[in-house]
């Protein structure tokens, strides 16, 4: 399968590594920035020049490539995926972004290859979870999804160091988020929601922030009473925010938000991946509830570093991208995340990325 890889970033970098190293894929990696392409062609890595924005020029380099896969920032989704459509090539990426992904299921209702957004940690493998623990149930009460990429060492008020993309954490804090509520899908604001829990012995707060559900209201609209999903935090975090968005007026200003928090807010390699999935319901006549929970855990190799949300979203994208290669996903059109086996992504040998840690027993 001849690849597109759109984005030399930290997470693109991770991408291209493991797609390369499988012997599978023959991958290009397509980004303006000579600098991190240099680091992936010393590694034996094809990579072409570009501007992701020029249209024109990065529509002539996906001609003969089989499939897109999208590392670029979320604004870019809606334009990468046109570019897919008119190229014939299959589409995958990590958009949390919901209008994103509506645009591009638009797209997918009359295109002759698949079109598979939102293939990261939340929405993506979150999501893949849910649905497999729902689909166990003879009718299903309550879903909750938490997700959390935090800093293993929070030294500061927000208790947060950058872990991913600046422009993708001001969105999800931003924009409505969908739910499902006694019934009824809704519309919840960001930040709102606040819940506390402990997990594994370590506090934390949870709330309202948007597109880590994916398409799960759409597919479970009728058959649940309440669906959900939130961000995990330290306990303080959501108050900050609340105060710079809100009260300091920074979310009508959220380029110099951005400005700030790259300048003034280091990013770390040392952090780790909580996923926390709850489901009650009925099953043989008895109210139960199961629970998925993990911790994913940066990886410390002096000579190759990786982040937990590194791992975690660069084996979301893969696991995906290998799934549809071996023909367990549908061929062509939209393709939901919850249309992914939960066994099937475990199983995988990208999927695996979420089973080197422990399963967490204790939940308070």
């Amino acid at each position: 399968m001849k690849i597109a890889l759109l984005g030399a970033g930290h997470i693109g970098q991770t991408i291209a590594r493991l797609l390369h190293a499988s012997g599978d894929y023959q991958v290009s990696v397509l980004d303006k920035n000579a600098q991190y392409l240099a680091v992936l062609e010393r590694e034996g890595i094809a990579t072409v020049r570009v501007d992701s924005e020029d249209t024109a020029a990065l529509g002539a380099a996906l001609r003969g490539k089989d499939t897109v896969v999208n590392a670029l920032p979320y604004h870019l989704a809606i334009s990468a995926a046109q570019l897919a459509l008119e190229n014939n090539c299959h589409y995958f990426d990590l958009t949390e972004d919901v209008a994103a992904t509506k645009a591009i299921k638009a797209m997918a209702t009359t295109a002759g290859t698949a079109f598979m957004p939102q293939c990261g940690l939340a929405p993506g493998f979150i999501g893949i979870v849910a649905h497999h623990l729902a689909k166990g149930f003879d009718s299903v009460q309550d879903v909750q999804m938490r997700v959390g990429a935090l800093p293993a060492f929070p030294t500061n008020a927000l208790k947060y160091n950058l872990t991913w993309s600046v422009d993708g954490l001001i969105n999800e804090y931003c924009h409505p988020c969908e739910a499902i509520h006694g019934g009824e899908t809704i519309s919840a604001l960001p930040l709102e929601g606040l819940e506390h829990f402990s997990l594994d012995g370590v506090e934390y707060e949870a709330f309202n922030t948007s597109g880590g559900l994916g398409t799960l209201c759409e597919t479970w609209a009728g058959q649940v009473r309440n669906l959900d999903y939130k961000t995990v935090r330290y306990p303080g975090h959501r108050d900050l925010m609340k105060f710079l968005l809100g009260d300091l007026g920074l979310k009508s200003d959220q380029e110099n938000l951005k400005a700030i928090m790259r300048k003034s807010m280091p990013a770390t390699m040392q952090d780790v991946v909580l996923v926390f999935v709850t489901v009650s319901g009925q099953k043989n006549g008895v109210l139960l509830q199961e629970v998925f929970a993990r911790k994913i855990f940066a990886e410390r190799d002096a000579r190759a570093p990786l982040s937990a949300i590194q791992i975690t979203t660069a084996a979301g994208i893969c696991a995906a991208v290998d799934l549809f290669r071996e023909g367990k996903l549908p061929k062509a059109g939209f393709i939901r995340q919850e249309e992914v086996r939960l066994p099937d992504f475990l199983a995988n040998r990208f999927g695996k990325a979420y089973q080197q840690l422990r399963q967490v027993e204790s939940i308070a």
